[in-house]
């Protein structure tokens, strides 16, 4: 005989150990962290131990003991099982909801063109977007997946590559007089926009190395500096300057002439790379793979084009 009346212990037990926090699986289950922790302890008295053990490390997580791990494992399979057939049972009205985060540039000029094309493949999945320029907490379940620059190493979490990167430099069709090439001297009459924003690791260059490259090396030109590549790209698009940014984040706009790639022979490189990032245990549900694989599928073809 199945023990199902105790499936909301299971529910809040599998939501704790994924968020780590009686809090996160109570904002996930519309209940108060309390009474997560009483349905985790109503569980713990029935199996005759603890399941969850608090860790101090910056801040308070549960964690799970490792003899419960495999049981995780099957009661979350369980429980997705459950999930999917009362989603047949409500036919074609079942819908499955996915979270999906990323910064707010890369979001509104890189993921925002081509998502359509993902929902026109899979139209039972909702997709919500977590913008965000902090890195969400994917291995506790902040959001399902995420899409992120960085050298690919993230502590607890799979990332598959997706593309390379390079930087370029840009700027408005507006600064450019239709009589005038773009050489170094033209440059040198720029003010050039400095995108503050840390890449560590990156090999992001700077603009003593850009000006080498283009003949101007030692020339002291007037900057504007600004923390935010969102609005570096932003003042180039309203002719402030001349800018050094991630190129797939200005891709839209110099396919539709918004901006203007200079110096195109030149490449700088760097080492940060594209990936979609998941957690092993969301990677399992079937809308997170979905996305996941959609994603890598889109976007390397598009790549290798």
């Amino acid at each position: 005989m199945r023990i199902l009346n105790r499936l909301k212990w299971l529910q809040a037990f599998e939501a704790a150990a994924r968020h780590g926090s009686f809090t996160g699986a109570a904002n996930e289950l519309g209940v108060t962290p309390a009474a997560v922790g009483q349905l985790v302890r109503s569980l713990e008295e029935w199996v005759g131990h603890t399941l969850l053990t608090r860790s101090r490390s910056g801040n308070e997580r549960l964690s799970l003991i490792n003899e419960a791990q495999d049981a995780l494992e099957e009661i979350t399979a369980g429980l997705d099982k459950l999930e999917s057939g009362l989603k047949k049972l409500r036919g074609r009205k079942a819908r499955s909801v996915l979270v999906v985060t990323a910064s707010q540039v890369l979001v509104m000029n890189w993921l925002m063109p081509r998502l359509h094309r993902f929902s026109e493949q899979h139209d039972s999945i909702d997709v919500r977007l977590d913008v965000a320029d902090r890195l969400i907490d994917l291995s506790h379940g902040e959001a399902d997946i995420g899409i992120r620059c960085g050298s690919g190493n993230w502590k607890g979490l799979m990332a598959d590559w997706m593309m390379d990167e390079e930087v370029v430099m840009i700027c408005s069709p507006s600064v450019l007089s239709a009589n005038e090439s773009v050489n170094a001297q033209w440059l040198f009459k720029q003010k050039l926009i400095q995108d503050d924003t840390p890449h560590p690791g990156a090999n992001f260059p700077s603009w003593e190395s850009v000006l080498q490259k283009v003949g101007l090396e030692g020339v002291q030109q007037t900057r504007l500096h600004i923390n935010s590549t969102a609005t570096v790209i932003q003042a180039a698009l309203s002719g402030r300057g001349v800018a050094l940014v991630r190129k797939a984040l200005v891709q839209q706009d110099l396919d539709i002439g918004r901006l203007v790639q200079l110096f195109p022979e030149n490449r700088w490189p760097i080492s940060w790379s594209y990936y979609v990032v998941s957690s092993s245990l969301s990677l399992k549900r079937p809308e997170v793979k979905a996305f996941h694989d959609w994603m890598l599928s889109d976007v390397r073809i598009k790549y290798l084009d």
